[in-house]
């Protein structure tokens, strides 16, 4: 299983291992220090001798590349920011078909419903259930109830 980091964390405990060793460390004490398993310390090592530095160097995290540069996250997240209003529909509430629209139409880019949520993931946004409430509420009655008749019908309570 991969380590968790990123590669660039990931080559910087094998460079660190690899001068600890030079240094005349011997493997145990290496896997101590830099907290992997001794195992993995003589691995490096051998790669180390066998292909020098490019043989420790770390690969880029496994899994399909984006389909959308940085950028594009970026300017999608913007649009994402200013509404669904503002983007021409009739309410202001994303959801994953209107995101998978909104990315075809602006970046020429199809992705899956399912996977859009992965998407709002990485840049940070976290589902929201919005609150029911019925169109006929009126607020300012709600607050005149709560403010003058609870408290009587409180008062008046046998408990």
């Amino acid at each position: 299983m991969r380590p968790s980091g990123a590669p660039a964390e990931l080559q910087h405990r094998r460079e660190r291992a690899i001068k600890l060793l030079e240094e005349g460390y011997q493997p145990v004490e290496v896997a101590e220090r830099v907290g992997v398993d001794r195992r993995s310390v003589r691995r490096w090592k051998a790669a180390y001798l066998r292909r020098g530095a490019k043989g420790i160097r770390a690969k880029p995290a496994p899994g399909r590349p984006w389909k959308m540069d940085s950028r594009s996250r970026k300017r999608l997240e913007r649009l994402l920011l200013k509404g669904a209003q503002a983007v021409g529909y009739s309410t202001d509430l994303w959801t994953c078909p209107r995101v998978v629209a909104v990315i075809r139409r602006h970046f020429g880019v199809s992705y899956h419903v399912d996977h859009v949520g992965r998407i709002l993931r990485a840049l940070g946004w976290t589902p929201q259930k919005p609150e029911r409430r019925a169109r006929e509420r009126d607020e300012a009655r709600i607050l005149g109830w709560i403010k003058n008749d609870w408290p009587r019908i409180k008062k008046g309570a046998r408990v």
